[in-house]
């Protein structure tokens, strides 16, 4: 496994596992295989409503809580001094643990209209009461373009050192990519195989084939290669392995720029803009 420094010099996997949906119908087993298959990652959000079957599946799997990278997400219904703290002590309840490797706002905005940035500034300074208070080691966001981060980080006093966002093969939101890079902030990408609409895509198989590799293993060295941490979702334990065994190739600097052009593919429809 490869790790990315952060800006506040925390360490994350380039491979995490992604629960949502994640323990639908298996409860806590799906997770306990993740952690079985090596994943030392677990990123899941009070919105995922499975935070106590993750705890018990940690529980179950008798790894040190310190070898666990642990990242959750206020909802956007949560934004706010009060209710940001209650998640945050709702989520440690439930993931059976008393401090957090990573807390991020899950959306900038709770309705269409009307005010959200003071409600953003304002979970952020109890995220940073939390960090000042060893619950929280490192605090980030979710789905926040530039126009998003930019009041944010016209007040913070920590400044947000990961910003998840869709990012895949045909949905790379470059300006926001860059935005991030001139502001020391770690893309991290949630649904990097693009909700599997690429997974049959004949040129990316090619890819595969000449490496000997998955379509899957190829998308998330892709991300992986151009510095932006990956957390796919997986249902087997063979696809999990598969999912995090993508650092023996490397894609050459014309297959990148190749897979950097692709036209727009596997966007989820889903945009921080559009409650």
């Amino acid at each position: 496994m490869e790790y990315f420094k952060l800006a506040n010099g925390a360490e994350i996997p380039a491979v995490g596992y992604g629960t949502y949906l994640a323990t639908e119908g298996k409860g806590s087993d799906t997770v306990l295989e993740a952690l079985y298959a090596g994943y030392r990652y677990i990123d899941t959000a009070r919105f995922y409503k499975n935070e106590d079957e993750i705890g018990e599946a940690l529980k179950k799997s008798g790894i040190k809580r310190e070898d666990i990278f642990l990242c959750s997400k206020v909802w956007r219904t949560d934004l706010g001094a009060e209710k940001t703290r209650a998640s945050f002590e709702a989520s440690c309840k439930s993931l059976g643990t008393d401090y957090l490797d990573m807390l991020l706002i899950h959306w900038p905005k709770a309705s269409q209209q009307g005010d959200w940035i003071t409600p953003v500034r304002e979970s952020w300074k109890v995220m940073e009461e939390l960090c000042c208070e060893g619950r929280i080691k490192t605090i980030g966001v979710s789905n926040f373009l530039p126009h998003h981060l930019r009041p944010l980080l016209e007040t913070a006093k920590i400044r947000p050192a990961v910003d998840q966002l869709e990012l895949h093969v045909g949905y790379m939101q470059e300006y926001a990519l860059a935005y991030l890079k001139e502001e020391g902030i770690l893309p991290q990408a949630w649904s990097p195989l693009g909700r599997a609409r690429l997974l049959g895509d004949e040129r990316i198989a090619g890819l595969a084939q000449k490496y000997a590799k998955t379509p899957a293993q190829v998308l998330l060295r892709y991300l992986v290669q151009r510095g932006i941490p990956v957390i796919p979702k997986a249902s087997t334990a063979e696809r999990m392995r598969e999912n995090a065994d993508i650092f023996g190739f490397e894609l050459t600097e014309d297959e990148m720029s190749f897979l950097s052009c692709f036209a727009q593919t596997g966007w989820s429809g889903e945009h921080p803009d559009i409650v």
